[in-house]
């Protein structure tokens, strides 16, 4: 059973990012989220924010993403969807290999499959679930 959940709408603007952290700075005092969790999840939801801001919505202004989240006693999980037409998440390249490892992209989707304690892509990838354990 859920405690909560709530979803935010934000256009595909950079500066919206500081709304995500609101958001989670929000649900952390509000659920007393453990500082452990919180440090992850709040770079895993915002690199995920920012990747549909930036690769999904190509920055236009005009498409929206849209987070929701779902808290019960044992999970909190991020929904993120982009207006974008995806991508092939089975075929990111590992930035820690060493042909990855000078370029200034590609970390996105690692960090969140690490930082997350599970990650769910759908919609062609325009829509990810992230669900830490609390």
């Amino acid at each position: 059973m859920d405690l909560a959940a709530e979803k935010i709408v934000i256009n595909s603007d950079i500066k919206n990012i500081s709304l995500v952290e609101k958001l989670i700075d929000d649900i952390s005092e509000q659920y007393d989220i453990h500082a452990d969790v919180y440090g992850k999840l709040l770079l895993a939801v915002v690199e995920g924010v920012n990747n549909a801001i930036v690769h999904g919505n190509k920055l236009d202004a005009n498409k929206n993403v849209q987070l929701e989240y779902k808290i019960s006693d044992k999970e909190l999980q991020f929904i993120i969807t982009d207006e974008g037409s995806g991508f092939d998440f089975t075929s990111v390249p590992d930035p820690t290999l060493p042909e990855n490892v000078e370029k200034t992209h590609g970390r996105g989707v690692f960090l969140m499959n690490h930082l997350a304690d599970k990650i769910n892509f759908e919609n062609d990838g325009s829509k990810v679930q992230l669900t830490f354990l609390l």
